[in-house]
């Protein structure tokens, strides 16, 4: 069983990558850097950039040391996947979601030289800063991590228990 969940995050993991990087390269193959396309006026668009930094572009034009946090969560992750024994449902999916997250960023500060932003929010002069699906997916698994959090060792004595 504990395989079979082991499995499940790795799928999960390589869904989240394979559609980040497939948006990407339809974001790159169709936009011009910078054109904004509103999908809804002035508030939802699409766009390409290139994110030297991490979130809200800090460490900017410092790839290594994004790149070697990458490689240390990937790392952390795969560890404790690697070593833990059971697993849940709500944890099968968030650490899919941020592993398949970390590393389709990853691999863009690795072959690109940054990350590929494309997903833009306008509130009236204020713009979000850009982001993709990796970036939905690594928040949503933090997410659903510190609600899982939440509910203490409620999974670890049911399972034990069986």
């Amino acid at each position: 069983m504990v395989h079979t969940l082991k499995k499940k995050i790795c799928e999960i993991g390589a869904l989240v990558f394979l559609v980040d990087q497939f948006v990407k390269y339809v974001i790159i193959s169709m936009f011009y850097y910078g054109k904004e396309v509103f999908l809804i006026p002035n508030f939802f668009y699409f766009t390409y950039v290139k994110n030297t930094g991490g979130a809200w572009s800090i460490f900017s034009d410092n790839i290594g040391i994004l790149l070697v946090v990458g490689i240390i969560s990937i790392g952390l992750l795969s560890f404790y996947i690697y070593k833990k024994n059971h697993f849940h449902l709500l944890e099968v999916i968030y650490l899919g979601l941020i592993m398949g997250g970390v590393f389709g960023n990853f691999i863009d500060r690795l072959l690109r030289g940054g990350v590929i932003d494309y997903i833009g929010l306008r509130f009236g002069s204020y713009y979000f800063p850009v982001f993709n699906i990796a970036d939905i997916c690594i928040v949503c698994g933090a997410f659903l991590l510190i609600i899982d959090s939440f509910k203490g060792d409620r999974y670890e004595s049911r399972s034990t228990n069986r």
